[in-house]
């Protein structure tokens, strides 16, 4: 019998063992991956399309399209489709990155050619109605005007402004006024552009049925689909402001959200990794820099963080943080003072050995089950 009343020795990750993707095509040359990894008879399935914010016109275009995906197609109204899906006990979500959209689905094995007939529908045969069109506005404004009050999410919006440019796809902060000028010819005609069969890759993972391939081509890769053409991803150029202070004033505000930070480069940069050390140290984890500083030593904030985003087209570096409105520039003062801390000083032997073994910890529940798998290959 175990032991209860004494601790399981300590003992650090020598050794992590990934399951690695298995590429593939579809007979019309759509890109396959597959993730073949648990026990349990579930599959997760992701349709990637590069139609994310960057090949947008007008702000809200690339969204507006994807969230209206499910709502019919030429064989199934929204309530047809929602239900059909959840007969089967499968379930179905869109998303919108700056780079990229997806449709993922989770399903029985037993019952993945039941729900994928709705999918198809939704991917390949949407129908865009004016009506649907003016609900999902109308929400989506009420939802704007709501978090506009927010001074997190005031900062957010202007912190990309800043780093990108007001006209970038990546800085482009959404006004009021975007939301009424958006129509059904505009989400037509960028789904058209974009969802199509040569514009899609698929990801698959869990305990995945040997006919995976079998299936997937059946409804997704016997011919091309969609409007034929290349999507071509064009370099915008950034514009990133010179000034390095901004405020954005809120007089009835008791909080004051903080963001710091710069253009830097995504993960295709040799130092990428290297200064994903260098940010866990600062402020990427519960016992960083910053964390010991400001929220332990100061009690001005409930949390603060720091990160390093990687996007198709370049990167950046920020710091985050809500403080109350009377402690705002001693907070900054403390960041700055820790940057140049990290800067000119070098780290103890023993706090880098503290944040390897934290991030080995977190990469090894980063590859925890097929779907983290998936996740962590998708990013790649």
């Amino acid at each position: 019998m175990i032991n209860r009343t004494t601790a399981p020795a300590f003992e650090t990750i020598n050794k992590v063992d990934v399951i690695h993707a298995n590429a593939q095509k579809l007979n019309n040359g759509i890109p396959f991956y597959s993730v073949n990894a648990g026990s349990q008879e579930i599959i997760k399935l992701e349709f990637i399309f590069r139609a994310g914010m960057y090949y947008q016109q007008a702000p809200l275009i690339a969204s507006t399209t994807n969230s209206l995906l499910e709502t019919g197609t030429k064989s199934y109204t929204a309530n047809q489709i929602s239900e059909g899906i959840d007969f089967f006990g499968s379930f179905i979500e869109v998303g919108v990155g700056q780079d990229y959209a997806t449709i993922t689905v989770f399903s029985l094995n037993k019952y993945l050619e039941q729900t994928l007939k709705f999918i198809e529908e939704v991917i390949k045969y949407p129908v865009f109605s004016p009506e649907e069109l003016k609900i999902h506005i109308t929400n989506k404004k009420q939802k704007h005007l709501i978090n506009s009050q927010k001074v997190d999410v005031l900062a957010r919006r202007k912190f990309s402004e800043l780093l990108f440019g007001p006209n970038h796809p990546y800085g482009i902060d959404v006004k009021e006024t975007d939301f009424d000028r958006v129509n059904i010819d505009e989400v037509n005609k960028f789904y058209g552009k974009y969802y199509q069969s040569k514009n899609c890759t698929i990801i698959a993972s869990g305990h995945l049925p040997k006919n995976i391939l079998e299936v997937l081509n059946k409804f997704f890769g016997e011919k091309e689909w969609g409007q034929p053409g290349v999507i071509v991803s064009e370099k915008i150029d950034l514009q990133t402001t010179k000034q390095k202070d901004h405020f954005v004033e809120r007089p009835d505000a008791i909080q004051s959200a903080i963001r710091v930070g710069r253009i830097l480069f995504n993960k295709t940069h040799k130092d990428y990794h290297h200064f994903q050390v260098l940010n866990v140290i600062l402020g990427g984890y519960f016992g960083s820099r910053l964390m010991a500083n400001i929220r332990e030593d100061k009690g001005y904030t409930y949390g603060i963080g720091s990160g390093l985003a990687s996007l198709v087209n370049t990167g950046y570096f920020f710091i985050s943080t809500e403080v109350g409105a009377d402690v705002t520039t001693k907070t900054l003062d403390e960041i700055y003072k820790e940057v140049k801390i990290l800067r000119e000083e070098l780290v103890s032997e023993s706090e880098l050995e503290t944040v390897r073994n934290y991030m080995l910890g977190q990469f090894l529940r980063s590859v925890d089950g097929p779907f983290a798998l998936s996740d962590k290959f998708k990013a790649i």
